[in-house]
């Protein structure tokens, strides 16, 4: 009998915070979900309702204080998730879309349809992100679907062009080369051999980008480009307390804090992705978990896998 090849390899040093790769990211996405869906539930206070209390810093009654209208800072923060995460992930939703498409396309292209795409791509690359969006947004207008309009445009480039280079690597893989002799059409291979091992690059590509969307909406919304007063948002909460920072620094401090962390957030949840989505790695999350629940692992298991079945005497060989 064969000994399985993991259980007789040497099981590697658990990795500390194993845990926390996995409670963070997932409870990062409930959070989130949260605020999209049932704000409500976190605060009590609409956005827009006003007080007798202007200006109060942050006490019992007000945990971030009110603002010159007497509305609850707290309240508005909550709230104002909602357009900035909705359009940052919408965005980012349009990105993956059209930058998937255009960059199979280009890779699986013949020469020279790929260098005009890609010195194309190669354009806009060059110009920042927020200069692509400003240019949209002048044209098509401020609002919520303007900036989803304008975050997929800017961060489409950078998919396209890290699908197109896995689109070459991949083509000279040998099943993709038996797939186009067994007769396999272009749009065939490219759906059921090309794309599925693309996903692990998009998936961790795409929540890495979740924190640069929100940090440019955030800043259309600060210049006055996204959702407009009353209504809640963080960038347009942040520029309204801007002017009285000294003062009353409650009134930006709460929101860009709120934006920071979401950022680092999205940022985390996108590395523990691709750590888990790595075999190697995963091997070793799985290792590290009974550990921090309180459970050792059960006997005779090596590096993930149950020695069952596997006589004693060729365990000792092993």
């Amino acid at each position: 009998m064969t000994v399985p090849l993991l259980a007789t390899v040497r099981p590697t040093a658990p990795s500390h915070g194993g845990f926390a790769r996995v409670v963070v990211p997932v409870v990062t996405v409930l959070f989130i979900l949260v605020l999209l869906l049932v704000p409500g539930l976190l605060s009590g206070i609409g956005p827009i309702d006003t007080t007798d209390a202007f200006l109060s810093p942050p006490s019992a009654e007000h945990w971030f204080g009110t603002d010159q209208l007497g509305r609850d800072v707290f309240s508005r923060t909550v709230f104002g998730a909602r357009p900035v995460l909705a359009a940052s992930l919408l965005g980012v939703v349009v990105a993956v879309v059209a930058g998937v498409a255009l960059g199979v396309a280009a890779g699986v292209a013949p020469r020279w349809l790929n260098a005009v795409l890609m010195r194309a791509v190669d354009v806009l690359l060059a110009l920042p992100v927020l200069l692509i969006a400003l240019i949209l947004i002048a044209t098509a207008g401020s609002g919520v679907r303007s900036i989803v309009i304008a975050l997929g445009v800017a961060f489409t480039p950078g998919f396209a062009r890290v699908v197109e280079a896995s689109v070459r690597k991949l083509r000279s893989a040998e099943y993709v080369q038996a797939a186009q002799v067994f007769g396999s059409t272009t749009l065939r291979t490219s759906v059921r051999h090309l794309l599925p091992n693309l996903m692990t690059e998009v998936v961790v590509l795409a929540s890495s980008a979740v924190g640069w969307a929100v940090l440019t909406a955030s800043t259309l919304s600060f210049l006055g480009l996204g959702v407009q007063l009353p209504q809640p948002d963080w960038g347009s909460d942040l520029a309204a307390g801007a002017t009285s920072l000294a003062t009353s620094w409650w009134l930006s401090t709460f929101p860009g804090a709120a934006i920071t962390l979401t950022i680092l957030l999205a940022n985390f949840t996108g590395d523990q992705l691709m750590t888990l989505l790595d075999p190697r790695e995963g091997i070793r999350l799985r290792q590290s978990l009974p550990r921090f629940l309180g459970r050792r692992p059960a006997r005779g298991v090596r590096a993930g896998v149950p020695e069952t079945g596997v006589p004693d005497t060729e365990r000792k060989a092993a």
